[in-house]
């Protein structure tokens, strides 16, 4: 009874906890499988987001239930940001789960399955389902492991490193300071032995993850000559051989300083790719949502970005559809959304979230409407994408080989600029960076033959 699923729902920091976890177990003799119906343990590491994330999340938990009385020994976990937002109250919808862990208490699931596996084991009763969602002094520092590529499979070309957990903004819309807790930073000496560690093991590219992750180290670093903690990390890492790019997420248009723009020119191993979420062009909407920056301050980091490199790529995240948005708070928003030319975006109809300020507010806007106007960037989007990509065929990419695509048969990387890339390659260019010509592209993915005499010569 040690073979272990973890199934993950929601953003790249849980991609992240679920591969500690994964890490951990194998550590303690645990067999990770990518096949559920095959494992004895079922993790589910989920998102609290938005509602549909949560109730995603349920319904596939209610599912697996239905195993349990014809495997009695299966074992069924509920992990992360909904554990965390509902904690013993999941129990009344879903009686038969084993374990429900809060984001602070990833670790110690280890001990947590060792001890059902032992009583299962011995015949003893489990008696009442486990549940932790307590807080924990330090929990930022836990996330540290990663999974060693087993005997056959690519080598790992490119890792995340959590660097900061929790959220102090209190954005109206959003749950994630009470699923994830308060600001916290990891001790930059860690992180920095982790990324040279991930480096001997042969990763290329690092993503550097936070819920803020602009705000790095602002409480326990000191500013140096203007530079912020942040900037002094991502020089740290920046300067580790074998390193050879740097990506970070999720940032607040706040944290994009002086020094942060000024990074992208002075620091090659920066990628020119920056998601910095807009949420809404209206001010009056920017206000109502407690975010502290106006639509014509973004529109100067935007600008002061792509002065510094031309050719940067953008992503965001906007909500539509937020309580009290008219026609032309949407007008504004779809004006910014437009005139950013973002390469990519998460647009959400906002969803109540019960605990969040905004929840409380009486002029919700209609499903229909949201429904109208999340089309109607998607739209934007589209235009925007396809025509950047366009622009890239007959070009010459940078890309890092990370590994085959879902066929088998090819292989993908990304550019600089975040996009995936697929085209015929050889196993031994994994972890290399090579010149690709761009032959054909769609919205998001380009397809291209590799140029390999300067690479071979």
């Amino acid at each position: 009874m040690n073979r272990v699923h973890i199934k993950t729902y929601g953003c790249q920091m849980n991609e992240r906890d679920s591969e500690a976890v994964a890490a951990m177990l194998r550590a303690r003799g645990y067999r990770i499988v990518a096949d559920e119906d095959a494992c004895d343990i079922l993790l589910l590491n989920t998102c609290s987001v938005r509602d549909a994330a949560e109730q995603k999340a349920i319904g596939k938990a209610g599912y697996l239930q239905q195993r349990k009385k014809k495997q009695p020994d299966f074992v069924l976990g509920i992990l992360g940001c909904m554990a965390q937002n509902r904690g013993a109250a999941l129990l009344e919808q879903l009686p038969d789960v084993d374990l429900i862990v809060g984001t602070q208490k990833f670790h110690q699931v280890p001990d947590y399955l060792d001890n059902l596996r032992a009583a299962r084991e011995a015949g003893v009763p489990i008696g009442k389902s486990i549940v932790d969602i307590g807080e924990e002094a330090g929990s930022q520092n836990t996330i540290k492991d990663h999974v060693a590529p087993e005997a056959g499979e690519d080598r790992q070309v490119v890792a995340f490193v959590s660097i900061q957990q929790g959220c102090n903004m209190d954005c109206a819309f959003c749950i994630v300071p009470k699923t994830r807790g308060d600001e916290r930073s990891r001790p930059m000496d860690d992180i920095v032995a982790e990324c040279r560690a991930l480096a001997a093991r042969g990763v290329r590219e690092i993503t550097l993850l936070g819920q803020i992750v602009t705000s790095y180290g602002r409480r326990d670093y000191a500013h140096t000559d203007g530079v912020s903690p942040f900037v002094q990390l991502l020089e740290r890492v920046h300067a580790i051989d074998g390193i050879e790019r740097i990506r970070f997420t999720s940032p607040h248009p706040r944290g994009f300083k002086d020094d942060l723009v000024a990074a992208y020119g002075r620091l090659p191993k920066l990628c020119g790719y920056v998601h910095l979420p807009m949420q809404s062009g209206s001010n009056r909407i920017l206000r109502a949502m407690n975010r502290p920056y106006t639509r014509e301050r973004y529109k100067e980091i935007v600008d002061a970005l792509r002065a510094v490199q031309p050719n940067m790529y953008f992503s965001t995240d906007v909500i539509v559809g937020f309580p009290g948005e008219t026609e032309e708070d949407f007008a504004q928003t779809r004006e910014l959304f437009a005139a950013c030319d973002f390469d990519m975006a998460y647009v959400f109809k906002y969803s109540i979230r019960t605990g969040t300020p905004a929840a409380e507010l009486s002029d919700q806007v209609p499903d229909e409407i949201k429904e109208q106007r999340n089309q109607i960037l998607l739209d934007v989007l589209q235009q925007n994408s396809l025509r950047r990509t366009a622009g890239l065929v007959g070009t010459r990419e940078e890309v890092l080989v990370d590994g085959r695509d879902k066929s088998g048969a090819r292989f993908t990387g990304r550019t600089r600029g975040n996009r995936v890339c697929v085209f015929d390659a050889d196993p031994r260019l994994i972890g290399e960076l090579v010149p690709l010509k761009i032959e054909r592209a769609s919205v998001s993915t380009l397809y291209g033959s590799l140029e390999l005499a300067g690479v071979e010569g």
